[in-house]
């Protein structure tokens, strides 16, 4: 039975050490996209209503467009 122990222990060791070594990576994109996201909103920001409206979002949509959180099939239609 110790044979098989050490066995199944060391894959989840493996695994959490992976996991501690990707962190700095996931950390690392995610801090990048919310300055992409934050840069991305103001540019948006900074445009008129009628440039708004041509690419298919109203002001109050800014934050939620570039979230990817409003629908694309509703972008075109209104007016």
């Amino acid at each position: 039975m110790s044979a098989v122990l050490p066995t199944i222990a060391r894959p989840a060791i493996a695994k959490r050490s992976e996991a501690v070594l990707h962190l700095p990576l996931v950390l690392g994109r995610a801090i990048a996209r919310y300055f992409a996201h934050r840069a991305a909103i103001a540019d948006l920001r900074e445009l008129d209503e009628p440039a708004l409206r041509d690419i298919g979002i109203v002001r109050s949509q800014i934050e939620a467009a570039v979230h990817g959180l409003v629908p694309r099939t509703g972008r075109g239609r209104m007016r």
